[in-house]
């Protein structure tokens, strides 16, 4: 600080004209030097900010390419045995963490792990998409063939219904709370209707298609009752796919009725009751009672942000792009 004084001063001297000492009084002269170093003060002190923002933006630009570039999935050091943890924790469909692409890979590195002894699957899903759902199913009965002595348990967390239990019947063993949310097998298709709404407001649908069919289950239009059959019997028949998942999967535990299927959803304790869950438990209470390893590592596919942003943008052109050639959003989901 004395230094920097001094350096204030002389710059000061330097720059009050050698005739301003002389012609004028030291009041003068006084008043003119505290305003002269008041200037300099504020000068380094903008020089000081102006560098402490830089810091400061360099240091958050940093960070957002850390993000941006850093680790997309967990890769833990693991020595020795340990239980292999995949989560499902949201709507199973294509550019989430519950999609088939996120879920499979993540399968491959826990089953093709030497050192994983099972893995524990939770979900957390209310359903999705019965596509991503199927083709989750399908590989974990490709790699339970692929690797017969590591078992592949279900922890279920809040809710596992629909597409979240279509994917859970390819387990060894489903394990619930005695409040979770299990079931609801079966598919819908929803949309509206605003024909009615139309007529009464005076607005006209006008609708040009090539192929008699193209305009099938366009809100915005009256349904016939070719369309509407032909929805119902495509819907019954993702259905029954996903009846013979739930009968190959649970085989003789399940006690069915007529209710299994309707699509009625049970708390956990009754999903144990009717053979949908075979017992209470938790992550770690399956690590360390079914597969005696409770070293747990989390082998889930996980986004970074460059992913996220990415999939943002292509969402909104994939969008745009969907609703061009399929002008209704209604179509067959596990919900």
């Amino acid at each position: 600080m004395i230094e920097d004084n001094f350096e204030e001063q002389n710059q000061i001297r330097t720059s009050v004209p050698p005739s301003a000492s002389h012609q004028g009084t030291g009041w003068e002269r006084e008043v003119l030097e505290k305003l002269a170093f008041a200037t300099l003060r504020e000068q380094r002190a903008a020089r000081r900010w102006n560098i402490f923002f830089r810091i400061v933006t360099l240091s958050l630009i940093g960070f957002g390419m850390w993000l941006a570039f850093g680790y997309t999935q967990q890769d833990a050091e693991v020595v020795g045995p340990h239980t292999a943890l995949i989560e499902i924790d949201g709507t199973i469909e294509s550019g989430t963490s519950g999609s088939a692409d996120a879920v499979i890979q993540a399968l491959n590195r826990a089953y093709s792990d030497e050192s994983s002894v099972g893995v524990v699957l939770r979900i957390n899903s209310p359903g999705g998409s019965p596509v991503q759902a199927g083709m989750i199913n399908d590989e974990i009965g490709r790699l339970r063939q692929e690797f017969p002595k590591k078992p592949l348990y279900v922890v279920v967390d809040e809710i596992c219904a629909s597409g979240g239990y279509y994917i859970a019947a390819a387990a060894d063993k489903i394990f619930v709370n005695k409040a979770s949310i299990v079931g609801s097998i079966g598919v819908l298709m929803d949309g509206f209707g605003f024909t009615g709404l139309m007529d009464k407001a005076g607005i006209e649908r006008r609708l040009m298609t090539a192929g008699e069919n193209k305009g099938f289950l366009d809100p915005f239009s009256p349904q016939s009752a070719k369309h509407r059959n032909y929805a119902q019997d495509m819907l019954n028949e993702v259905h029954q796919q996903f009846i013979d998942v739930v009968r190959h999967g649970r085989g003789d535990r399940l006690k069915e009725t007529p209710e299994t299927f309707s699509g009625l959803f049970w708390s956990g304790s009754k999903a144990v009751e009717i053979g949908l869950a075979d017992g209470f438990g938790t992550v770690d209470s399956v690590a360390r009672d079914e597969l005696k390893a409770e070293d747990i590592v989390d082998y889930t596919q996980r986004e970074g942000l460059s992913e996220r942003l990415l999939k943002k943008f292509g969402g909104a052109v994939g969008t745009a792009v969907v609703n061009s050639l399929w002008t209704t959003s209604a179509r067959p989901a596990f919900r």
